[in-house]
């Protein structure tokens, strides 16, 4: 790794109003090294990226790129500099062609006479699709065509060029599937190793910073606790040690549920009869109170499909949703009857980011809440102000905008507002996607107390070790059909249930 200085962060601060997000920070990232930053939600690792690469200005403080001050207005600026950011959620431009993406804000590259040769564009947008080992994705398509995954993969294509000097990869790997995040690991050994680049990686994946990085920074609460080296990550105690220096506190081994307990009520809290949709044929599914199902498989294995169908988000061709004898067929009436629904799209479909955190938490709970026609603001904040003490919500207060939030912290407003609600079946795409180690032990217990409620739960997940962790079964699919369910048991391993992924 060379000692070369990339970019220096001097004495860096940051506020959003009365919330401290970065106290006096100051690090160097240097060439050939792949930096591994980690810390709880709101810690401030997404905030001092964001300052380095033109999201937003810091409060105070100041940065050198290349020996030279650094100030970018834009991430736009930012990328034509060589400095290049992929961010946790979708940030593609919906209604236009997978091009018009890679391509965005260089549409003059391929302007003539106040023209846009499209025929070209599609050609050097292909050739960075195959280059980049996603030729499965074509450029003259409609983006919406693809899902979270290819449009993630789209987001790196667009990101990284020939110019990019530092990468900065944002909880990124927790959007994409096993081969996309194989596609992305290459990228960035490459940029290090044999590029002598810089690539800034923020995971809560522990193993997977230490698999990837060559050097690692922990944040807590704005402020460096500590500076791991190369040497440091190999000592046998390093998870230990991370997770100290996360939390500040140890915080045991228990993530999962102990008990290998499958009973559960005998009341149907929700099913699937003769359910067809898209490349899904007769699907039948039984959900019962105080039940943990869990769903699992690869990318594009039609298990996200199955979580929007119970939401009523999606219709059936065939068949039905039935929730207490009555048919779902929209999620105005999914909610209404009790169900609750964590979408892995979370900034899309999960919550309104221009919204306050009380809006967002009592969205679902306002029939509730209303009084011969009126509801009490008193009440709202009363209900709103619960739930962010009872989730740890890092907030000034619920008047906050969501948009404002970690991605831990956003996470935690959408469990939190069908907690407020009640919702007596949750279903929870991928639901601890982005949110670290701390966080992950408070939902994992929140999940293992719902079905004691005699809650039904729905966990699809990309991770097996949270399915065998938490669910009371496990439905494996492949090519949208089921194809091996798992029961509950001490002895499951994750090598038991890949072979029926692949």
């Amino acid at each position: 790794m060379s000692q070369e200085k990339l970019i220096e962060v001097r004495n860096i601060n940051k506020t959003f109003g009365p919330t401290v997000a970065l106290k006096d920070v100051s690090m160097t990232f240097y060439r050939g090294e792949i930096r591994g930053l980690v810390g709880e939600n709101g810690s401030g690792k997404s905030t001092v990226t964001s300052i380095i690469a033109g999201m937003q200005s810091a409060s105070s403080g100041e940065m050198l790129y290349r020996g030279a001050p650094w100030s970018p207005h834009s991430m736009v600026e930012a990328q034509r500099n060589g400095i290049s950011m992929i961010l946790q959620e979708a940030n593609t431009i919906s209604g236009v062609t997978v091009a018009q993406n890679i391509f965005a804000g260089r549409e003059q590259e391929f302007s003539r006479l106040g023209l846009v040769d499209m025929k070209h564009m599609f050609q050097e947008a292909d050739a960075l699709l195959e280059k980049f080992g996603v030729a499965h994705i074509k450029s003259r398509h409609p983006i919406d065509l693809y899902n979270f995954e290819d449009r993630k993969l789209i987001e790196i294509v667009r990101c990284v060029n020939d110019d990019t000097q530092i990468l900065v990869v944002d909880e990124t790997t927790t959007a994409l599937s096993h081969e996309g995040r194989q596609i992305l690991y290459k990228l960035m050994h490459r940029m290090a190793e044999q590029e002598n680049k810089c690539v800034i990686f923020i995971s809560h994946d522990i193993d997977e910073i230490l698999e990837h990085c060559s050097v690692l920074t922990v944040l807590r609460d704005g402020d460096i606790v500590g500076e791991l080296t190369e040497a440091d990550l190999k000592a046998p105690d390093v998870v230990k040690k991370i997770r100290y220096l996360m939390v500040g506190r140890e915080i045991g081994d228990k993530y999962y549920r102990t008990d290998y307990d499958t009973t559960h009520s005998g009341e149907v809290a929700l099913e699937l009869r003769h359910v067809s949709y898209g490349r899904i044929h007769d699907l039948n599914l039984t959900v019962h109170k105080g039940e943990i199902l869990g769903f699992g498989g690869l990318s594009g294995c039609g298990m996200h499909d199955v979580g929007r169908l119970c939401y009523g988000i999606s219709r059936p061709d065939k068949g039905s949703v039935i929730r207490e004898g009555k048919e779902i067929s929209s999620p105005l009436q999914a909610i209404q009857s009790g169900i609750g629904y964590i979408s892995k799209n979370r900034d899309t479909e999960a919550l309104i980011l221009n919204g306050s955190i009380q809006d967002n938490i009592v969205l679902p709970s306002l029939t509730s809440l209303e009084k011969h026609g009126f509801i009490r603001p008193k009440d709202e904040k009363q209900m709103a102000d619960q739930e962010i003490e009872a989730f740890r919500i890092k907030c000034g207060n619920g008047k906050q905008w969501v948009n404002t939030l970690s991605g831990g912290n956003k996470q935690k407003v959408s469990f939190a507002k069908w907690e407020a609600k009640g919702s007596e079946v949750i279903i929870m795409d991928c639901p601890t996607r982005g949110v670290d180690i701390g966080v992950k032990q408070s939902m994992y217990s929140l999940i293992e107390k719902m079905k004691q409620q005699g809650k039904a739960i729905i966990i699809i997940s990309e991770e097996l070790s949270e399915l065998i962790g938490m669910a009371d079964k496990i439905m494996i699919m492949k090519d949208y059909q089921i194809q091996k369910e798992f029961m509950r048991s001490p002895d499951l391993k994750e090598t038991d249930i890949i072979e029926y992924m692949i």
